[in-house]
């Protein structure tokens, strides 16, 4: 039975053994550049352990893996733009490196590769793998468009912000599993289970990150500690602020998160401290842990042997210990 060593190394060496540095360089240098800074490589090893799972050929299955991170980061490189964010994975932005209109169509290609790595693979599975990654391609596009509107008008609740991650992140996730589950022809039955503990899956992990953003580390996390605060994001953690304060104290807080004019570790400081008294980190925490548990049931309840399913675990188990 393979170990996650063996299937993160599987994802590695091919992403290492792809040719980004190609002409014109100002276009393929920031692909290069994103491609090989690492990152948890989530997708593509949730695409391979399921297609292993349900006994698939993981040749079958390295290429739509590698069209979904390609993917995956496509996305990122445009977040970071419309999100005006100086780090990724603790190095530069593309859009900071280079620019904004660099930054744009060196996605557009990803964007454009991804597809190409999406049908690298036997033909009787491309047309329902195009079908499921067009629709999260859409979906993640929706929520996106969702994450900055919630930027702009005053009332957002709870259910509304669920109804975008799962969009923004979720379906992803999902969508990798789902085609893992394609490429070891799992029965449709399983299929959608997998697609679930999928969609579970990636409320959890992003919850998890509303949580990293403000109380994780940057060194840890990559990201500046705040940033959320900062761009006036309604995470989880603040609708749920809002959702326990008392009534006479929830204007203040919205005064507070929305006032752009007080420096940045002052406002993110204040913010963290009404957030500290409502005990808002416990309360989310506990929240995704709920998220986190579902997915595990559902993993649980499809009929295959508990030991097949134990890299699978292990590994969604260290997805919610990423240090603070």
């Amino acid at each position: 039975m393979r170990s996650l060593l063996d299937f993160q190394e599987i994802i590695n060496q091919h992403i290492a053994n792809q040719n980004f540095n190609r002409f014109p360089s100002e276009l393929y240098d920031p692909i290069a550049y994103t491609m090989t800074q690492g990152g948890k490589r989530l997708r593509p090893l949730l695409t391979l352990m399921t297609c292993d799972l349900f006994g698939g050929n993981l040749v079958h299955a390295i290429h739509p893996a590698l069209a979904l991170e390609v993917f995956h980061n496509f996305t990122l490189v445009h977040d970071d733009i419309m999100d005006q964010a100086p780090l990724r994975r603790g190095r530069e932005t593309v859009y900071k490196k280079w620019n904004s209109n660099i930054a744009i169509l060196s996605g557009d290609t990803m964007f454009a590769m991804a597809y190409q790595y999406a049908i690298q693979t036997e033909d009787q599975y491309v047309p329902k793998i195009l079908r499921v990654f067009n629709k999260a391609a859409i979906e993640v596009c929706e929520g996106q468009q969702l994450d900055m509107n919630f930027e702009v008008i005053t009332q957002v609740n709870l259910d509304e912000y669920l109804e975008m991650i799962q969009l923004k992140t979720a379906v992803l996730i999902g969508v990798s599993i789902q085609i893992g589950a394609i490429i070891g022809n799992a029965s449709d039955e399983d299929m959608k289970l997998m697609y679930d503990f999928g969609i579970q899956l990636g409320i959890a992990f992003q919850i998890k990150d509303d949580l990293l953003d403000l109380y994780g580390s940057e060194k840890y996390f990559g990201k500046k500690t705040g940033g959320d605060i900062l761009a006036n994001k309604k995470t989880y953690l603040f609708l749920k602020a809002l959702e326990q304060c008392h009534n006479s104290d929830k204007q203040a807080l919205i005064d507070l998160y929305n006032d752009n004019q007080m420096k940045d570790d002052l406002k993110i400081s204040k913010v963290k401290a009404i957030f500290d008294q409502l005990q808002i980190e416990i309360v989310v925490e506990s929240i995704m842990q709920d998220y986190y548990k579902h997915a595990v049931e559902i993993l649980d309840s499809i009929q295959i042997e508990k030991n097949k399913k134990s890299v699978l675990f292990s590994f969604i188990t260290s997805m919610f210990k990423r240090d603070y």
